[in-house]
């Protein structure tokens, strides 16, 4: 179930004016996602035309007058990335075209986010591409949540905010008072992220799984770095793909004599099997956010679905004011 949750650092709400320049439009990849945001906004969201044609061809139309207003365009472009990235593009394309002030791409889940770098010869860093796609569609800046990378951020020549999902998981997380809690990172590759939310926890110890992977979307779990014996594992990332490396882990944790194991990411992508690895029993529970819908099909008995509405709203209210993003997370 999708449960809402309170900012720690959210200021009094102050209503937008009737006057106001903001317009809040959505994409199709997540609707509900952006109805929510509009609530705590205090807006409709704009009317739109959308449809697709015959050959599959994407048709956008935004039927209100932008002339002159900040325009925000909420679309992450999860499955099928491709057209809804596509869609994403048409939107910008029609507000730039419709004479809009400042068009601010707000991207809860970034696709093609893991194609951050060249790993062998002749291959594309598609992060970079999409990165160029947007900018030249025409949008002025970038909201996104929970990079996988941190340096896609520096692929694009206009402003960045880049948010963070860890403020809704360790509010719900620290809701349920677990004791004995070990932070756990997946991967060498994500201590840091691990290391900021144990630090948020009243500093909880720090553990690493070392893995070695050996082809895109296999994991072989090898070894636990740091002690879990009789204690809360909470394993941390920025999302769930097929769910094979997060998996593993907590096998693996239970195996070293962790007496609980957790899993917390932001972005639910759960691409077969996830479903199935994950509702094996093996997990308390499964803690992610609403950044990617989750199908109905696709909920299990251990999954917890948290809402980010409440955050991506105050994100873009203080982009729309000129004041601090990051003083959110502080």
């Amino acid at each position: 179930m999708i449960r809402s949750a309170t900012l720690t650092t959210t200021p009094q709400f102050v209503p937008i004016p009737d006057n106001s320049r903001l317009r809040l439009f959505s994409g199709s990849a997540n609707i509900p996602l952006s109805e929510e945001v509009a609530r705590y906004l205090g807006v409709d969201l704009g009317p739109m035309v959308r449809k697709r044609f015959a050959d599959g061809e994407v048709y956008i139309q935004i039927q209100e007058s932008i002339r002159g207003c900040d325009v925000y365009l909420m679309q992450p472009t999860c499955h099928p990335v491709n057209d809804h990235l596509m869609e994403l593009l048409i939107m910008i394309d029609a507000c730039r075209r419709a004479s809009a002030r400042q068009i601010t791409a707000v991207i809860p889940y970034y696709g093609y986010a893991r194609a951050d770098r060249k790993t062998a010869g002749r291959e594309s860093i598609t992060a970079k591409l999409v990165a160029n796609l947007i900018t030249q569609a025409g949008a002025n800046r970038v909201l996104a949540m929970d990079l996988h990378s941190a340096q896609i951020q520096g692929y694009f020549d206009i402003p960045f905010d880049h948010v963070y999902g860890s403020p809704v998981l360790l509010d719900y997380l620290s809701n349920k008072q677990l004791s004995d809690i070990v932070v756990v990172s997946p991967d060498v590759g994500g201590v840091a992220r691990a290391r900021a939310f144990a630090k948020k926890l009243n500093d909880a110890p720090l553990a690493i799984i070392d893995k070695r992977r050996q082809a895109h979307n296999v994991a072989e779990v090898m070894n636990v770095i740091g002690d879990v014996a009789g204690k809360t594992a909470v394993l941390v990332d920025d999302m769930i793909d097929t769910g094979g490396t997060i998996s593993q882990g907590a096998q693996l944790l239970r195996q070293e004599g962790a007496r609980q194991v957790y899993a917390c990411a932001t972005h639910a992508v759960f691409s077969p099997p996830a479903v199935e690895r994950l509702s094996t029993g093996i997990f308390e529970e499964v803690i992610v956010t609403n950044t990617i819908p989750v199908a109905q099909d696709n909920h299990f008995e251990q999954l917890t679905i948290l809402s980010v509405a409440n955050l991506l709203g105050e994100a873009i209210w203080r982009i729309h004011e000129d004041s601090s993003v990051s003083s959110m997370f502080r």
